[in-house]
């Protein structure tokens, strides 16, 4: 799902690090990430939409720069399928909104600041990247990522399983790998971090995390009709 702008995109110190060197520790940690899986199938069994508050800083390696805008997002299960919506408010501390919709295998992207709307057609792996933390399944995750289980860390007072992936179907040429951060018993993301070649990364967190309340209404854009519209 991860795009190359600084606003779209569109997750540390470690609480524990097992020893993975070590025999006990490392069935210490397959038995805690089998534990975090589980209770992600428990979680997405249940899971009909998420919304929360969202602050992302986007970093840039080659000029040590840092872009940090902050909004609301939120997420819905249509069927088997994910539709996702953004609401971007401020960048770097001042008034900047832009609207991301992701929903029917297309990412519609508003600016009203210059009255323009772009429509991108997305790929099927999309959707593999909306649902980390929010919706997704432990069975999907294990099937679509080799994970490393990093430990334990505690987020706005939350125990999180801090989980680095790594996409089993190869390269990407967007990230190398991505950290979450997960509240288990919940099934969703504290926290994100997306990292890119060249030392750059994307590092997104969510807070006033509210379950199955989110309105279908939600996921439509209000664009006014003379709004331009560019279709790629």
């Amino acid at each position: 799902m991860i795009m190359r702008s600084k606003w779209l995109g569109a997750a540390v110190s470690l609480g524990a690090i097992l020893m993975a060197g070590a025999p006990g520790a490392a069935f210490a940690q397959n038995a805690d990430l089998e534990k975090v899986l589980s209770q992600m199938d428990a979680a997405a069994a249940k899971f009909q939409s998420a919304q929360a508050d969202l602050s992302a800083d986007q970093y840039t390696a080659v000029v040590d720069s840092h872009d940090a805008q902050k909004g609301t997002i939120a997420f819905r299960r249509s069927g088997k399928a994910t539709e996702m919506v953004m609401h971007i408010k401020t960048d770097n501390g001042q008034p900047s909104q832009k609207d991301v919709l992701y929903k029917g295998n297309e990412i519609d992207l508003y600016q009203p600041s210059l009255k323009q709307e772009t429509i991108l057609a997305a790929s099927a792996e999309y959707e593999k990247y909306l649902s980390l933390g929010f919706g997704g399944s432990g069975k999907d995750l294990a099937a679509d990522w080799s994970i490393k289980y990093l430990g334990t860390e505690t987020i706005d007072g939350v125990e999180t399983a801090k989980l680095d992936l790594t996409p089993k179907a190869g390269a990407n040429q967007n990230f190398s790998h991505i950290t979450i951060w997960v509240d288990g018993k919940r099934g969703v993301s504290l926290r994100q971090q997306v990292f890119q070649e060249g030392g750059d990364y994307r590092l997104a967190n969510y807070s006033n995390i509210k379950l199955n309340t989110v309105p279908e209404s939600a996921f439509n854009l209000q664009i006014p009709a003379d709004t331009q519209k560019v279709r790629h």
